[in-house]
């Protein structure tokens, strides 16, 4: 193929809109390298980094009924994992242990689903079996689903 041919093949894909991430996507990408560069330079300056005031930040920010979820959500892992540390995570309230994620809540609202999330990774133990949920939608919070997630967030951090 000729070199004049090529770059005209080049610049059509360039002008083709990605149907890679989505908008939303972009966004927590962008947020989490301004957390990282954040992080970076609260160790530096006085060891480790302290995000609970970033994630109350953030919760304080969603609309309801995501902000008040949320800010349950923070007083009940803070009571019932104190071991854990609070940051953002993709934008997002999270909860860490020796740095790494162990749960965290993702708006509905900020990706536009139908329900909010409460999800845990891989460094939960929630290991049980050969299948096992990681994620949980939630669309308001009782004293059941309350009781639930004390005992999900207590069999994590064990």
């Amino acid at each position: 193929m000729k070199k004049a041919e090529k770059d005209a093949q080049n610049t059509t894909a360039l002008n083709k809109k990605s149907k890679g991430f989505t908008d939303e996507e972009r966004a927590a990408m962008k947020e989490r390298a301004k957390e990282l560069k954040a992080e970076a330079g609260r160790r530096t300056k006085k060891g480790k980094a302290d995000g609970e005031s970033d994630v109350l930040a953030k919760i304080a920010e969603m609309p309801e009924p995501e902000h008040s979820m949320a800010k349950r959500l923070h007083e009940i892992i803070k009571a019932n994992a104190p071991e854990l540390s609070p940051k953002t995570w993709y934008g997002m309230p999270a909860y860490a242990k020796e740095d790494k994620i162990v749960c965290f809540f993702q708006s509905a609202h900020k990706f536009k689903s139908r329900y909010a999330t409460l999800g845990f990774s891989d460094a939960a133990n929630l290991d049980e079996g050969k299948l096992y949920p990681v994620a949980f939608a939630l669309k308001e919070l009782s004293a059941t689903e309350e009781a639930e997630i004390i005992a999900l967030i207590k069999k994590a951090v064990r």
